[in-house]
């Protein structure tokens, strides 16, 4: 996606539902311009064209949050990617960040595998020839097409790896990190003792939000990978937690 795109989703994000005209207008370009955009945009999951009009695909949590600060995940998920080999064997929970991650794995490394409790992961991916997914088994959640429950950790016991990726729905000092969901948090913690390191990626929107469950402890925290925007005041407390703080 280039500028424009990530300029349209923030619109969407904003308006929920556009005309193609105001798009237009707004971006000072032709109309054909914005179709065209729009269409790879429907392409990816993310937009729905109507008639005359542009609406965020409200059909699934994640493509809503895909589309929310997406050049700044972008940015984010290219640095992780520098620091993963060809050849590695990684685990990825569910997540916008997650997602963009994995599809960025999928497209620029050779021979990786992906281990996922995200069937949305699995399928954003399955286009790209350079990943093999592994998708762990358990109870579907519709909404953010994710595996949970016992199931979960009985596959992911079978595996051991370097790293886990991780998204956050919030982070405070008195909190630690915090997820909105009871049962895809219980997934990362069992994902995590699997992992000699866990990752956490995200926008530093999430910094100084509180979620409604504990996610994982900070002690289990390795690294973090965010944008510049991070307070000063959480990245010394988590360098001050041994954790590394990578901004891009």
């Amino acid at each position: 996606m280039n500028k424009r795109h990530t300029q349209i989703l923030d619109l969407l994000t904003k308006n929920k539902k556009m005309e193609v005209t105001k798009l237009s207008e707004i971006l000072r370009v032709s109309q054909v311009t914005i179709r065209k955009d729009l269409d790879i945009l429907v392409n990816s999951g993310i937009v729905i064209r109507e008639h005359g009009y542009a609406t965020l695909n409200e059909s699934d949590d994640i493509n809503n949050r895909l589309a929310y600060h997406y050049d700044i995940k972008q940015n984010i998920v290219k640095k992780v990617v520098d620091d993963i080999q060809n050849g590695e064997t990684i685990m990825i929970e569910s997540g916008s960040c997650c997602a963009l991650l994995a599809l960025e794995i999928a497209s620029t490394k050779k021979d990786i595998t992906i281990i996922t409790n995200s069937a949305f992961i699995a399928d954003y991916v399955r286009r790209e020839g350079h990943a093999r997914i592994i998708l762990l088994g358990g109870e579907y959640q519709r909404e953010s097409q994710v595996m949970v429950g016992p199931m979960v950790r009985k596959c992911a016991q079978s595996f051991f790896v370097d790293k886990l990726f991780i998204g956050i729905d919030g982070f405070m000092k008195d909190t630690g990190f915090t997820g909105n969901d009871y049962m895809r948090s219980e997934a990362v913690r069992d994902m995590a003792n699997q992992a000699s390191h866990v990752i956490v990626v995200s926008d530093s929107v999430k910094f100084n939000q509180k979620g409604i469950v504990n996610l994982i402890d900070t002690n289990q925290v390795s690294c973090i990978y965010t944008d510049k925007n991070i307070p000063d005041d959480i990245e010394e407390y988590l360098v001050e937690q041994n954790i590394k703080v990578i901004k891009s």
